[in-house]
């Protein structure tokens, strides 16, 4: 499964010298995250919570150009490995023929008392089937 998010890099997001700042590509990635679980999983977060949380429990990304003001990014999220109560994403801003960052990240499904907690089976059930389709 690959999801798209385009995202375009407005003023609110750079530094004075036009380049997106770094933290503002985090919050980009979690839009889009955001934007997979209710398109894709039918679970947005405005359902999700209170009862449950997708924080982040590692993070790891690869910047490889800039992003500037008025580049529109095409966010690509692609599902690595689904776990118990995990889930491990790859995020790509493309922009003009070049990748401008890959992100690496794990995701924890958690319940009210902030302990990690079994996906629910409408979520895991799409998310296995949507993994199975990129396989084949």
């Amino acid at each position: 499964m690959l999801y798209r998010f385009p995202q375009k890099v407005l003023f609110k997001h750079c530094d004075p010298a036009g380049i997106a700042f770094y933290p503002r590509l985090f919050e980009m990635i979690n839009d889009a995250v955001e934007a997979m679980f209710a398109d894709v999983l039918k679970w947005p977060f405005e359902t999700m919570h209170p009862d449950y949380g997708v924080p982040t429990a590692r993070f790891d990304i690869r910047f490889q150009r800039p992003c500037r003001h008025g580049d529109v990014l095409d966010l690509q999220l692609r599902p690595l490995a689904l776990g118990a109560t995990s889930l491990r994403l790859e995020t790509r801003a493309h922009c003009d023929g070049s990748d401008r960052f890959i992100a690496d990240q794990t995701i924890v499904c958690v319940g009210t008392g902030g302990k990690p907690t079994q996906w629910p089976a409408s979520v895991r059930a799409t998310l296995s089937r949507t993994m199975k389709e990129k396989q084949n």
